[in-house]
Parts: C-alpha cells; structure tokens; sequence
C-alpha cells in the first residue's frame, strides 16, 4: 500500500493538484481506509511532537546530560588550562566544578526546548512528510536539524547563557582561563567564552535524544500510542 501511495502522490505533485483532489483520489484507488495526505503530515509532525517531548524531558532532569551518553565535556583546549591550575588554589577541583556548571546548565536550559521545537515544525508540507515517511530510520530528525539548527540555536543560546549564569559558570570559567592567560611564558590564549560550544553540544545532545526516540516510534509498534501513529507507521511498515 505504501509504494502505491509514493507513487498516486509524486504523480499529483507533477499536475500540482490540490490536496482536496489528492485525498478523493487516493481513497478512491486505495479504498477508503487509505491514508490521506494530511493525515500522513499529521502522523509525521505528532511523532515529531513526541519524540521531543520524550527527549526534552529526559535532557532537562538532573543529570540528565551530567550521568548520560550526551555529558558536554570540556573543550580539548581547555585541557591545558585544567592541567595547569591544578596545584593553583581554587582551581584544585576546575575540571569537575566547570563539567557540573555546564552540564547543570544544560539541563536547566532543556527544560526550554520543548515549545521552540514544537513551533518550528509546524512548517512542513506533504512533500516534507512523505519524504521523512520513506526516508531513512532519523530522517525526521534529520529534516528537523536541517531546517531549524540556526533558528533553534538563535532561540536556544540565551537560555543556555542565562542558565550558565544561574550555576555562575560562565564566571568560574572566565576566572580560571584568564588566570591561566596570565601565566608568565603562555603564549597560546584560550577564549573564556563557554556559550557556543556549550549551545552547540546541548542542542547536539537533544537531537541525539530525538532521534532515539523516533527511532523508537520506528521500530516499536508499542510506542506508537495513537490510532493516527499506528496507521501512518505501518505504512512505513
């Protein structure tokens, strides 16, 4: 049923017909359990909705990205600045101190996500959807991060900044990389900025979430919780 849905579909999108005329036909030929094309968008933008929501939630627990596969780890170029103020007193404990702040802050910024994702699909078309519907076990989220990566991070960097400041990461660090520039015979600065490579690595981590759970939504029929998931996914199937 679904190779013929692709085909009466890609055959319509090339006379550009309206989605009225597609959904007569489609239930014409396929009968009258077949799938339309707005139903396949909205089984594809619920399981977008879901999956986010799953992924969001478990990232915005505690530990949620400190004890998980999605833990930000420092910088490599901040492995210069750790090692070398070890024995500096107040820094005993900087690489520790600095991963907990960041990650802490992470989570807290997580618990945001949610609505910007939502908001951010509501844009996809049927092409869009069937596209996802035949395409590779992430491709939702592949779709996702493509077209909302910059949007989301331009959304998602100030609440990673005010969450940074909430755990005073941004300062501790700044401390510690300006006390380490100003080591006699140092010549290679680091940048004290954590922002973007924090944003850039929590919003990695959220994907990585999302994915998971739409592949999941995949391959479980027991996560498909609704009639409209059960019938656009087995079409897959």
């Amino acid at each position: 049923m679904f190779k013929q849905i692709i085909f009466i579909l890609a055959l319509f999108s090339l006379t550009a017909c309206d989605t009225t005329n597609l959904n007569s036909v489609l239930g014409t030929v396929l009968g009258e359990n077949a799938l339309t094309s707005t139903e396949i968008g909205n089984g594809l933008k619920e399981a977008l909705e879901i999956g986010i929501s799953k992924g969001a939630e478990r990232l915005s627990r505690e530990n949620g990205y400190f004890q998980s596969p999605y833990k930000i780890l420092l910088p490599e170029e901040a492995r210069k600045v750790t090692d070398r103020l070890q024995n500096v007193p107040g820094f005993s404990n900087l690489e520790q101190n600095v991963l907990e702040k960041i990650n802490r802050g992470a989570e807290d910024a997580a618990s945001k996500a949610k609505p910007i994702f939502v908001n951010a699909i509501k844009s996809m078309t049927i092409n869009d959807a069937l596209g996802i519907l035949k395409g590779d076990k992430d491709a939702a989220t592949v779709y996702l991060k493509r077209v909302t990566y910059q949007q989301l991070y331009n959304e998602f960097n100030p609440v990673i900044v005010a969450s940074l400041d909430k755990f005073n990461a941004r300062d501790y660090w700044s401390s510690a990389v300006n006390t380490y520039n100003k080591i006699p015979l140092v010549n290679d600065q680091v940048d004290p900025d954590l922002d973007d490579y924090v944003t850039n690595k929590a919003l990695d981590g959220l994907f990585a979430q999302v994915a998971k759970e739409e592949l999941d939504i995949r391959n479980n029929i027991a996560a498909r919780t609704t009639d409209l998931l059960r019938r656009v996914f087995a079409a897959q199937d």
